[in-house]
């Protein structure tokens, strides 16, 4: 009996076109080099859904699978943050392609490799009525790197994988039934495993200047740029620095964002040339900060690819060569001095708030250990109140700075550490809630998730829109949620913690697998409140 993946042709049995594209593609993907992909359930991506199977039987790749495609797509976005491989991401046609653009995009304007394998219906059914059947082609437009609408049995993936170094590559994959192939696995013999290609970059150029009065500012992100190779600029540089994240630069200048709220210090430390890593979103004082200085260089792959508008004096897409004079000795000190005082101050906050949290979290995290920060509150929590240190890999979706996809972005970071943390505020969470939903076949990571829970947006309590009228229904957006409750609905072991103590002791608990623990804090307009007085009191020093 002929099995429905055959057909004949002149007598012989050829392996239906949908089954052979499908080999032919994974086949070359694992060749490639890539360890995960991350599918969802669906008929039409059936075909790559049984390839990628089959060599994951024959343990060629890591196959992990999530229900919701946005889940999917922000999993495999955290993978490819913490690896630096391509990951692929699998679904079938219509809505579900949709569901990948949020991550698309923030991968664009990170430039991750994310690849983007949607199954389509053949081209003869566009706009015909056909079931599933909506206009995929180059539907994330100008957010992938390369686009190709796929047909056929054979299809070269080089271009492809050169144009992931540069960020998200999408393939729209006509399919036609038959879409269930045969149990052979022989194509899957004889693999060749190499590293792609890379690109022959540019000489990096030049920093030259005879400024002593300077300082360096990076980036949560650092453009994409490596921590050891920014540290090795830094120390060459020899600056002051002022660094987004303050838990991977241990001489960073902690709370920086903080004291320079104050306009007399602002004006005493005004420099002659800022230095920008990557992107600076987090804080109006340093965005003012850097907008005061005589001359600004910019240093960010990105302007390549997404950010090609940038303005700055100077312009590098990678780490340039420096040529520069001795930093000022007195201006440093400066900046010293003033941290010292806001360390201080910050060491003495005993009152339950977000910001004793944000401290207490960034001095509590062993180090080796890998946290992924949510946007909103909680990332410019860390960066005003931590205390500068290292020995943490950090992690954030800066692309976009969206609240989408937290928890999703943090599992897929904690599959390549032996213990995560995530810092989420409880509108992120309650976002993402599916990405805690995961099969009963997947390992569950070694991440503990730490929600900062204020019952709203408490971001928006310390914004011009405080006051406004019907403030609470359409900013603050309280739900009133039992947070504990909820996680441990989806089988997770959760805990709720309201003192400095407790949350001390569910810091030190280590090697616990998957578990959350609920930071319950003051109402958003107490800690607001508290927060702008700290603000105040700092900018006193």
């Amino acid at each position: 009996m002929v099995e429905e993946s055959r057909y004949e042709d002149s007598g012989a049995l050829v392996i239906n076109p949908s089954t052979l594209l499908a080999r032919v593609i994974v086949r070359q993907i694992i060749e490639a080099g890539v360890t995960d992909v991350v599918i969802s359930p669906g008929s039409r991506n059936a075909p790559l859904s049984l390839a990628f199977h089959q060599a994951s039987v024959k343990g060629l790749i890591k196959l992990h699978v999530r229900i919701d495609e946005r889940t999917a797509a922000f999993f495999a976005l955290g993978i490819a943050k913490a690896s630096g491989r391509p990951v692929p991401i699998v679904c079938t046609s219509g809505t579900a392609v949709a569901n990948y653009h949020p991550a698309v995009l923030e991968a664009s304007h990170t430039n991750l490799p994310l690849l983007v394998l949607t199954a389509d219906r053949p081209a003869s059914l566009r706009k015909t009525g056909a079931n599933q059947t909506t206009e995929q082609a180059r539907i994330f437009g100008k957010a992938v790197r390369y686009f190709a609408d796929v047909s056929g049995s054979v299809y070269p993936m080089e271009l492809p994988f050169n144009s992931l170094q540069l960020g998200p590559v999408h393939l729209n994959i006509q399919f036609e039934e038959p879409l269930v192939g045969d149990k052979s696995d022989n194509w899957l013999n004889d693999l060749t495993i190499t590293t792609p290609k890379v690109f022959d970059r540019k000489t990096p150029g030049t920093f030259y200047t005879k400024s002593t009065r300077g300082v360096l500012v990076i980036g949560h992100d650092r453009g994409g740029l490596s921590a050891e190779s920014v540290q090795r600029f830094a120390e060459e540089l020899g600056w002051p620095v002022i660094a987004e994240d303050p838990l991977t630069f241990k001489n960073a200048v902690s709370h920086a964002s903080v004291f320079l709220t104050s306009k007399t210090i602002a004006d005493d430390l005004v420099p002659d040339t800022v230095v920008v890593i990557g992107r600076t979103t987090l804080s109006r004082s340093i965005n003012g900060f850097i907008k005061t200085a005589r001359k600004e260089i910019v240093i960010d792959p990105r302007m390549a690819t997404v950010d090609t508008d940038r303005m700055a004096d100077q312009k590098f897409t990678q780490l340039p060569v420096i040529e520069v004079q001795p930093a000022d000795a007195e201006y440093a000190e400066k900046w010293k001095k003033y941290s010292l005082r806001a360390m201080k101050m910050v060491a003495d906050i005993s009152t339950w708030s977000e910001a004793l949290v944000a401290r207490e979290i960034a001095a509590g995290v062993p180090s080796g250990t890998s946290l992924f920060i949510s946007s909103s509150r909680p990332i410019r929590d860390l960066e005003g109140f931590a205390v500068a240190r290292d020995g943490v890999e950090t992690f954030a979706n800066r692309g976009l700075a969206g609240i989408d996809g937290n928890i999703s972005t943090a599992f897929g970071i904690a599959l390549s550490s032996s213990r995560t943390f995530a810092i989420l505020g409880d509108l992120a969470f309650l976002h993402d809630i599916n990405g805690l939903l995961i099969s009963s076949e997947e390992v569950k990571p070694n991440l503990t998730i730490i929600v900062i829970a204020n019952d709203g947006g408490g971001i928006f309590s310390t914004l011009p829109q405080k006051d406004v009228p019907g403030f609470e229904k359409i900013f603050g957006t309280p739900h009133g949620r039992d947070l504990v409750a909820i996680a441990e609905s989806y089988g997770i072991p959760a805990v709720g913690v309201r003192t400095q103590e407790a949350l001390i002791a569910q810091l030190a608990r280590s090697g616990e697998g998957l578990r959350v623990i609920v930071a319950n804090m003051p109402d958003r307009k107490t800690n607001a409140e508290l927060l702008n007085n700290l603000t105040r009191s700092l900018a006193l020093l």
